[in-house]
């Protein structure tokens, strides 16, 4: 039996480890989250994850890597942070290809918008559910961070009605008045859930 964590010998046996799942436990309990499982070279099929936790470690070489899940979620959000800043100049040429009365081009440009919102808003719910962070109680300009996610789907689903109508001059509208404000609250959000895990 050799159990690995980030690249340290774990003396699961002296510990009194004889299963994966209490290995995982084990990690758990110190605040670390697992990122990497190989059981003897391979990686387990998670979508059996009751197996793979019942698997004992006699016989198995078992290697896992590990982060700080504050560390984590910093390098998250910093990275979501980024793909905002690139957010604006694709929804500022979605409306100049709007203006132009292009709209295919636009909705090129609105596609790479809806990758960046969605993955922000994904990581604002992954983060805060990991962290255990209650987003009524996380502010950005006074509103609670929940409040700022229902409005951002309420703006989204303007969009999708602006889209399936075809009403260019609405989306054009939404895109330079509203996403604009959206854009500045986003990073705004991020900034605060940073600071509620700091």
């Amino acid at each position: 039996m050799s159990v690995t964590v980030d690249d340290s010998p774990l003396a699961a046996e002296e510990l009194g480890l004889s299963t994966v799942g209490e290995v995982l436990a084990h990690l758990q309990r110190d605040n670390r989250l697992v990122t990497s499982l190989l059981i003897d070279g391979r990686q387990p099929d998670l979508n059996h994850i009751g197996f793979v936790r019942q698997s004992t470690l006699a016989g198995h070489t078992v290697y896992i890597e590990t982060a700080e899940p504050r560390e984590m979620a910093i390098e998250v959000l910093a990275a979501v942070e980024q793909q905002l800043s690139q957010n604006d100049a694709f929804r500022n040429e979605a409306i100049e290809q709007l203006q132009r009365n292009q709209p295919n081009k636009a909705l090129e440009k609105l596609g790479g918008c809806f990758a960046i919102w969605q993955a922000a808003q994904e990581a604002v719910v992954k983060v805060s559910q990991l962290l255990r962070l209650d987003l009524e109680q996380i502010r950005v300009h006074g509103r609670p961070l929940q409040t700022l996610l229902s409005e951002f789907a309420t703006q989204l689903r303007s969009i999708k009605t602006a889209l399936e109508s075809r009403d260019f001059v609405t989306l054009s509208d939404i895109l330079t008045y509203e996403a604009t404000e959206t854009s500045r609250d986003w990073r705004d959000a991020l900034r605060a859930l940073r600071n509620a895990i700091a």
